[in-house]
């Protein structure tokens, strides 16, 4: 085990964490009215309806996936009777799916903000070197997915995955990453990568998600109806 491997896999995580959540808590100090998504749907809408959703949707399912994949341990999923083949299966349907709609989803929209002017006169350098790192991320991801998959080569559940549960618990497997393939290398160094980023970028509107909508009390609208006239009649602007 070198320096450069102990810096990789147990130094370089914690470091992610450490400026992800120094980032988030300055963000939210001293930029807080610039904590958005500076939203471009009044420039353009078509394209927008189209892309959003897309890349946000396979988004999710990927994000699902891979904590699926690397926080669940292979005995709980033996344990319940999924057998290796059965696991490799669903995880190339639906991660290779998720996978590029994520992509497609995220190329319409560098498409949108390339080809409309006044889209592209609002991208900032901070926008494209975003667009850079998230579009290496999931290439990198989509194409470690039809290798393990598709092709069985290499079993990440036996090296990677022990390794992300080890940093919670601060003992990080470096010898089990080590065995992992370089794809798996590399997808992993794009993604913290993406991760150090993510607070001084738009894309810290992941975390000012509106789920406190989904628990909210009704909002009760009140049509006027025939009887409301009776009480106040209608009269012109003009009148006091």
């Amino acid at each position: 085990m070198s320096w450069s491997e102990i810096a990789l896999w147990v130094v370089a995580p914690y470091l992610t964490v450490v400026i992800l959540v120094g980032g988030l808590i300055w963000r939210h100090r001293y930029d807080k009215f610039g904590w958005t998504t500076r939203s471009s749907e009044l420039y353009e809408s078509r394209l927008l309806r189209i892309g959003s959703p897309l890349f946000h949707f396979g988004l999710l399912f990927v994000i699902l996936g891979h904590l699926f994949g690397l926080v669940i341990p292979e005995s709980w999923t033996d344990a319940i009777g999924m057998s290796e083949s059965l696991y490799h299966v669903i995880a190339l349907v639906v991660g290779g799916i998720a996978g590029v709609c994520t992509l497609a989803g995220i190329a319409l929209l560098i498409y949108r903000r390339r080809t409309r002017g006044p889209v592209f006169m609002a991208t900032t350098r901070n926008d494209k070197m975003m667009y850079v790192v998230l579009v290496a991320a999931i290439v990198a991801g989509l194409m470690t997915t039809l290798l393990s998959a598709a092709f069985q080569a290499h079993d990440y559940r036996q090296t990677v995955s022990p390794w992300f549960r080890g940093i919670f618990f601060l003992q990080p497997d470096v010898a089990a990453m080590i065995r992992a393939p370089w794809t798996f290398k590399l997808h992993t160094l794009v993604g913290m990568l993406l991760i150090v980023l993510f607070p001084f970028t738009r894309l810290v509107h992941a975390f000012a998600a509106p789920v406190g909508y989904l628990f909210r009390p009704y909002v009760v609208y009140r049509s006027r109806g025939a009887g409301d006239q009776a009480v106040r009649a209608s009269r012109p602007g003009w009148d006091r």
